[in-house]
């Protein structure tokens, strides 16, 4: 029966890590895309003041868009390592939970009960303060 409840839990659990992976990617391109769309304004406000400006201040334009590039690199580095880092425990939880299957029901439940303390306590708290 604990196999049964396991192998219930399985696809909720890869369902909740698809959507935790989605949400982050989603994260990073919506960080990477508001990046891009700054570094083109930038650069187009650099060309149309280029005329005069001092050179100083276009090698200054010049690196400030290099790190900017870095940074959407960087960006996109990170969400890469964290979908791979995701993708493993991911893994790694389904193998626990397909090889202990009772360990890991009685891990949810405890989980469980304990987030459901955790929040009738808040309430109760809450009702105190009013």
């Amino acid at each position: 029966m604990t196999s049964k409840i396991a192998d219930d839990a399985m696809p909720t659990m890869r369902h909740a890590t698809d959507e935790l992976l989605k949400t982050a990617g989603n994260a990073v391109d919506s960080t990477r895309d508001y990046a891009s769309d700054a570094l083109v304004r930038a650069e187009g406000r650099a060309r149309e003041l280029r005329g005069s400006i001092d050179p100083v201040v276009d090698m200054l334009t010049s690196r400030a868009q290099k790190l900017a590039r870095h940074s959407l690199d960087l960006a996109s580095e990170a969400k890469y390592r964290a979908e791979r880092s995701l993708k493993h425990a991911s893994r790694a939880t389904t193998r626990y939970v397909a090889d202990q299957p009772v360990r890991s029901v009685l891990i949810a439940a405890a989980v469980g009960a304990t987030v459901a303390l955790l929040i009738s306590s808040s309430r109760h708290r809450n009702r105190n303060r009013y």
